[in-house]
């Protein structure tokens, strides 16, 4: 991506945007960080709440092991230093869903340290975006405003639930890294299996921080380390989807450049975006951290992590998005691009390895990323739930590689399959759909169109591609069935097209 693309043009010369996001992601688990609560959404509210979530006087935190393996196996996905000794703090403030009057947060120790992350644009170029640390917190309860015109209630079912903090260094420059960034963590953290990443429920979340300078000022940052390079940034808080991210990041820059051309100044501040308006608003002035108080939590010791444990999970490690990509160019021969769109949604990549063992590796990948996620997209639909199985797809694929059947006709019989007719195979026989590669057929059908348009065959050898004519007419006569490699071989040979 050239520099002059992440510039904005504003009234008194160009600016830049200067990104950096913590993402929160909800820990894949069954039970709370410090308590024993079910965790899950669509349960009624304040049903899943234990003591400790709620507070009650005299109850102690007690840390979720399986939690801390989670972020553990994060870290390493994430290429990051793993602490082996970290600290729970108490983050202090005053909310109404948060009955503890505090958050229980790590601050200066985290369990995960610096790692990176390699993200992909659109035109298959890649970019790093540092890692500056994982932590582990609580989530708070929910405030619910809608359901009495003079009264908030409070839901408590998310309060204590596990979340990773993942917090970035401002290393991205553009709406579209930042929502590749985001698109590329989510991946990793469903391919680790740490987290669901449904952002519609919230269990993947974004805080978008978004400041502007001038060009030159993030290098002389890059070089120096020095944050007074760059502009004063405000958090854009809680945006739950790609296009949300990237819509409140062009106009929060916009927002800051306007004021800091009519000469005026950024107050760093946490905001919130509303997607109707497509704008963000001021929420509260940005807390420093003093001002939440921080103290380690007398509650809880240090966490001490065991180096062989370490070890044992990053032995149980998946293959990840990059080297699984990796694999897929080597092993089928796919193109980048190819096995980019494949590696993206781990299911995906493992429906197509299903249906790829012993097929065309390319038309495979064809029919899994065009035919079959198109239908799935259009009702809506995971490939997880998908009505045609992965050897179902195999199937198809052979009939076509085998000339049983044309690329035309298989879209007649996946139509037919998605809707439930039978198996691929099965249809073809049916329907009579055998694609005709008998020369003596198809030869006496060309012979009688030669026979009876004399004119059109001598166009023929005067402008070769006028053979494609009598393509369409041996295809008319056949009901579309015959193979054009066998019509063209033999329309050649007649007609000295050669």
């Amino acid at each position: 991506m050239s520099e002059k693309s992440k510039q904005i043009e504003g009234r008194t010369g160009p600016w830049e945007i200067v990104l950096g996001l913590e993402v929160h992601a909800q820990v894949a688990s069954n039970a709370k960080l410090f308590s024993g609560a079910a965790v899950g959404a669509g349960a009624s509210p304040n049903s899943q709440v234990s003591l400790v979530d709620a507070a009650m006087p005299g109850m102690l935190p007690v840390i979720n092991r399986h939690c801390v393996e989670q972020a553990v196996k994060t870290g390493l996905g994430l290429k990051a230093q793993i602490n082996l000794k970290s600290h729970f703090d108490r983050k202090n403030y005053f909310y109404p869903d948060l009955p503890q009057g505090y958050q229980i947060s790590q601050f200066k120790h985290p369990i995960v340290g610096e790692g990176e992350v390699i993200v992909e644009h659109d035109d298959g170029s890649t970019f790093t975006v540092r890692i500056e640390r994982l932590h582990l917190e609580q989530d708070a309860g929910k405030s619910l405003h809608d359901q009495d015109p003079n009264a908030t209630y409070v839901d408590l079912n998310r309060a204590g639930t596990a979340l990773m903090e993942i917090v970035s260094m401002p290393d991205m420059r553009t709406s579209e890294e930042a929502a590749a960034y985001v698109k590329k963590l989510r991946t990793i953290l469903v391919y680790l299996g740490t987290c669901d990443g449904d952002m519609e429920k919230g269990n993947l979340r974004a805080d978008v921080n978004v400041s502007v300078c001038r060009p030159g000022d993030y290098e002389k940052f890059r070089e120096t380390g020095s944050f007074s390079h760059l502009g004063t940034r405000c958090e854009i808080k809680n945006v739950n989807s790609y296009r949300y991210i990237q819509q409140a990041i062009e106009y929060e820059a916009r927002r800051q450049i306007e004021i800091l051309e009519d000469g005026g100044k950024i107050d760093q501040e946490t905001r919130l975006f509303d997607p109707t308006k497509g704008e963000t608003r001021s929420m509260r002035s940005k807390e420093e951290a003093h001002d939440y108080r921080y103290f380690p939590d007398p509650d809880l010791l240090p966490l001490e992590l065991d180096p062989a444990w370490v070890k044992r999970i990053e032995a149980t490690l998946p293959e990840l998005p990059d080297a699984k990509k990796g694999r897929f160019q080597s092993q089928y021969g796919l193109s980048a691009y190819d096995a980019q769109v494949l590696i993206s949604e781990r299911a995906r990549a493992d429906y197509y390895e299903a249906a790829a063992k012993g097929r065309d590796a390319k038309l495979t990948a064809n029919w899994v990323t065009n035919d079959l996620a198109a239908r799935l997209t259009a009702g809506g639909i995971e490939i997880e739930a998908s009505p045609i199985f992965p050897d179902a797809i195999a199937e198809l694929v052979q009939l076509i590689e085998e000339n049983v059947i044309s690329s035309k006709i298989a879209k007649d019989v996946f139509e037919r399959m998605w809707n439930g007719e039978g198996r691929a195979s099965e249809i073809v026989e049916k329907q009579g759909l055998k694609q005709v590669s008998d020369t003596g057929e198809l030869e006496a059908i060309i012979d009688k169109l030669i026979a009876e348009n004399p004119g059109q065959a001598e166009q023929v050898k005067e402008k070769p591609q006028a053979i494609g004519w009598f393509v369409g007419q041996v295809m008319k006569a056949t009901g579309g069935k015959a193979n054009p490699g066998v019509i063209n071989q033999l329309l050649k040979s007649k007609l000295g097209a050669d």
